[in-house]
């Protein structure tokens, strides 16, 4: 049996989430999914797509798809799906679960890859995460749960945009892209969204064979960004006022991305001894990195990607002749010591 792609919703309280959700599995696309809820509140799917409201941990959906609650944990109810769909008691070609708005993504992503029966049923195809534009800005201020949503995002939705300012839509999406720059964003009005920018998106392959983004990490688009806390920036999103006339900076967000790049080559074993280093001190605040790296002793591209503590790398396509071989690497987490990292990275180079 080919594995099932599964894809996280996720976002903050009011984000939209159902309503995005309710607009894929009402969609005529033929696709039999099954749906995870982290738990039936206010928020559940409307019961007018639901055959029944049942006490049933799985419900089957008027258009041939299935809901779950959980009632156990989510590796359980994965199982479960897996092995109902095996026996041919359930028919289904994809999972969604949505979390709960105050969901941290972190573990439920890890459940993919830390537990082999799961893995070998099922591959994580990408976090989606919406933003509510009209209360983004308040909530990135104030809660590490959306920020913490951001830094996992591999595609960006932002809400309610119709409802802000064109320069705080501007701001909003500058603040995003500075936490997060490897998440591409999407305004969407009342979930309209494309099926082909929510399935399939090949956004979290840890450990597959992985895609290449050609326009991974532009220079022009980030590099621009960085300057040191304190100094001063006057990107509009850098300023706004809080309740007590005071400004916010959005360098303060614990969750923050930054960038390596290099020509020269690095040296494997250096390189694989600080990032083990690395990850076994700081690995729970470590959100996302990843990395197109020009590694010693191939002449193949090295794909590099991780979630908190889990690692994985694979070998890409070769570079092309006269191709600059330039290794570069985003890191997305929550106070990250940037200098310690860059230095390290440095000094796993090859001639230093």
């Amino acid at each position: 049996m080919s594995l099932i792609p599964a894809t996280i919703l996720t976002g903050f309280l009011g984000s939209g989430k159902t309503t995005l959700l309710k607009r894929v599995l009402t969609e005529a696309h033929g696709q039999k999914i099954a749906v995870i809820e982290n738990e039936f509140g206010e928020e559940n799917i409307d019961n007018d797509i639901l055959v029944a409201d049942t006490n049933e941990q799985i419900i089957q959906m008027s258009n041939g798809c299935i809901c779950c609650t959980i009632r156990e944990d989510l590796r359980a109810t994965l199982q479960d799906l897996a092995q109902k769909k095996r026996k041919g008691e359930l028919n289904f070609d994809r999972v969604v679960i949505e979390t709960t708005g105050l969901a941290d993504p972190g573990p439920v992503a890890q459940t993919f890859f830390m537990d082999d029966e799961i893995a070998e049923s099922f591959l994580l195809d990408s976090i989606l995460t919406l933003v509510d534009a009209k209360h983004a800005a308040q909530q990135l201020n104030d809660r590490q749960e959306a920020r913490r949503q951001v830094g996992f995002a591999d595609q960006i939705f932002i809400s309610k945009a119709d409802l802000v300012a064109g320069e705080d839509l501007d701001a909003l999406q500058h603040r995003l892209r500075h936490m997060n720059p490897r998440a591409p964003q999407k305004v969407v009005h009342f979930g309209e969204v494309a099926l082909s920018e929510v399935f399939d998106l090949r956004g979290f392959n840890l450990n597959a064979k992985l895609d290449i983004d050609p326009d991974f990490l532009k220079e022009e688009d980030h590099d621009h960004h960085d300057h040191a806390p304190g100094e001063h920036c006057d990107h509009p999103s850098h300023a706004h006022d809080d309740a007590h006339g005071g400004h916010h900076h959005h360098h303060d967000d614990d969750v923050k991305s930054f960038v390596f790049r290099s020509d020269r080559a690095f040296d494997p074993a250096r390189l694989e001894d600080f990032l083990g280093a690395i990850v076994n001190i700081y690995g729970p605040r470590m959100l996302r990195y990843k990395g197109v790296l020009n590694m010693q002793g191939t002449d193949r591209k090295v794909i590099f990607q991780g979630v908190h503590q889990l690692m994985g790398s694979d070998l890409g396509p070769k570079w092309a002749e006269g191709e600059q071989k330039t290794s570069k690497m985003v890191f997305i987490g929550i106070d990250l010591p940037k200098d310690i990292l860059l230095q390290g990275l440095e000094q796993s180079l090859v001639g230093v």
